[in-house]
């Protein structure tokens, strides 16, 4: 089975490039991907719940990337194994091209699939692959827009300015926060006095439980307003 491909991608090609090296992103992507696990900097091991037809596998397998360039091509190499179902082997080159601020990827592939999964025919076999990579490409478009974005707000805060506020606010805090603590403490004050006077009249005339537990409430109170404070 031989199969090509081009798709637009609205992020630049460094975006487009750690998205794809990027085992969450992927797994988020690949349709039915149940495990996705980077063992090291060239492997990865996966686990994909496929139907192609009436035929529907878990498939295990392990996918190195050969031939890197980044952050412009790579070839990836796989073998993915799912029982009485059969198998599934090949690779694909993967080509990313600048575009303005776009990429535009293009891949071809290669594949060899074996046991029932044989018996189906290329026809049904070539339509479900093209449909899974239009899923994976559309999704994965998505989230490398998404990450495009987030850089580009990055980007655009000014270092100076930032640094500038940074120091605005270390030398004003001292003050904001003095008038913010006296202003509490005030207020502390008005509702300890109301508080007395107040636990000073139910004590009088022994109403809810009398002066000891109205003094335990106030204590309370005291020690959660200092709690907060400090």
């Amino acid at each position: 089975m031989d199969m090509s491909g081009e798709y637009r991608i609205p992020a630049p090609r460094a975006v487009v490039w750690e998205a794809l090296n990027d085992p969450d992103v992927l797994k988020a992507c690949i349709p039915g991907c149940d495990e996705l696990e980077k063992t090291s900097d060239t492997e990865m091991t996966a686990a994909v719940t496929s139907k192609i037809g009436p035929v529907k596998a878990k498939f295990k397998g392990a996918v190195t990337l050969e031939n890197i360039n980044p952050p412009e091509s790579y070839t990836i190499v796989g073998e993915g194994k799912g029982g009485v179902a059969g198998f599934a082997k090949g690779g694909a080159d993967v080509h990313l091209a600048e575009d303005g601020n776009e990429t535009v990827l293009t891949y071809t592939a290669k594949a060899q699939v074996g046991g029932k999964l044989a018996q189906l025919g290329s026809r049904l076999i070539d339509s479900t692959a093209r449909k899974m990579a239009d899923d994976f490409f559309g999704k994965f478009s998505e989230v490398a827009t998404e990450r495009a974005g987030g850089r580009a707000v990055e980007d655009d805060l000014d270092p100076g300015l930032a640094e500038e506020a940074k120091s605005i606010a270390m030398e004003d805090a001292p003050a904001h926060v003095v008038e913010t603590i006296e202003e509490v403490e005030h207020a502390i004050e008005e509702r300890l006095h109301d508080a007395e006077e107040k636990v000073e009249v139910a004590a009088g005339k022994g109403a809810f439980g009398g002066p000891f537990v109205w003094g335990l409430i106030a204590l309370a109170a005291v020690i959660a307003i200092l709690a907060v404070l400090n």
